[in-house]
């Protein structure tokens, strides 16, 4: 046992990506490149749209920004590895690399989980309780809710990062996946992994369950607000301003689901690879799209940001 755990310490883990398609592999290097680019521009230009127009200072602005530093960072800690072994057909990975792409991954992934049940407070604060939302939503409230948000994400993430920590490796070190995932990570140990699995199952469930619970009692409320507003065209307004918050958490919220909320042995790996590429690289660079594309708002501040900044430097060469 000790001779396995000194295996996995020294030589770490091989991404095997995509193998079992080598003929794929360039294609679907250039697809991930393309996705990460797309994907950092994306974030980014919505980081410093928000914090350079005051237009843009409000609660939902502010939960978007946190949003794509999210999306930006998730992505960030898998993707540059990903492009590495699709270009070689597989990669090493030190032990210590591993489990930092799984404790930052999971943090990510489960602060993203509660911040878009907050922002669905937001929204219904807004809608439902038009006349509080100065108060309810002031910026200490906001940046407390982001506080607890990246508590939850980061403790939750730790404790199942050190009891994944805990488990022997012994000689299997091919990891059939992209990236270091905890439940693949699972499969190669040599120890009794039933802790880790239950609980993943009922981590994801709180997390995830909860969460959507939280978003389908606030579009519930959303909804039937809506309803009683007498002119079509206040309703319609009224709803634009959550659809592209309905958008983003469709998009999250239905990939997570189906790779966590079944224990690992259950899974498809093919699929769950599959399903992991949406939430890792598809849902971050979308997600700018999603929020700038469909947003009057954004759209006015664009345009004033090229006015302001860019036309008179243009002008001046």
């Amino acid at each position: 046992m000790m001779n396995g755990e000194n295996v996995s310490v020294l030589s770490g883990f091989i991404l095997l990506g995509f193998s079992d398609v080598p003929e794929l592999q360039i294609t679907v290097f250039t697809i991930f490149l393309s996705l990460y680019v797309l994907m950092v521009l994306g974030n980014l230009v919505m980081i410093l749209l928000i914090n350079a127009d005051p237009q843009l200072h409000t609660p939902m602005y502010f939960f978007l920004t946190h949003v794509s530093f999210i999306d930006f960072c998730l992505s960030s800690a898998i993707v540059p590895k990903a492009l590495e072994t699709f270009l070689l057909g597989r990669s090493h990975i030190s032990f210590l690399g591993c489990f930092a792409q799984i404790y930052f991954f999971l943090a990510l992934i489960i602060s993203e989980c509660f911040l878009l049940g907050v922002m669905a407070y937001d929204r219904y604060t807004a809608v439902c309780k038009p006349l509080l939302y100065t108060t309810t939503m002031s910026r200490a409230h906001c940046y407390s809710m982001m506080v607890l948000v990246y508590t939850m994400g980061f403790l939750t993430s730790l404790v199942h990062t050190i009891l994944a920590g805990r488990l022997s490796f012994c000689q299997a070190r091919s990891i059939n996946h992209f990236f270091c995932e905890l439940p693949t990570l699972l499969q190669l140990s040599c120890s009794n992994t039933r802790a880790n699995e239950i609980l993943q199952v009922s981590d994801a469930g709180f997390n995830i369950l909860g969460s959507a619970l939280m978003i389908l009692v606030s579009y519930t409320c959303i909804l039937h607000a809506i309803l009683k507003i007498p002119l079509a065209k206040r309703r319609l307004k009224a709803f634009s301003t959550c659809a592209s918050h309905l958008a983003a958490i469709t998009i999250f919220y239905v990939p997570g689901m189906l790779a966590y909320i079944q224990p690992c042995k259950a899974c498809m790996w093919d699929q769950a690879k599959l399903v992991s590429v949406c939430y890792t690289v598809l849902t971050p660079t979308l997600n700018p799209l999603i929020y700038s594309l469909r947003n009057k708002e954004v759209k006015g501040a664009l345009r004033r940001l090229w006015v302001r900044k860019l036309v008179p430097h243009l002008s001046s060469l």
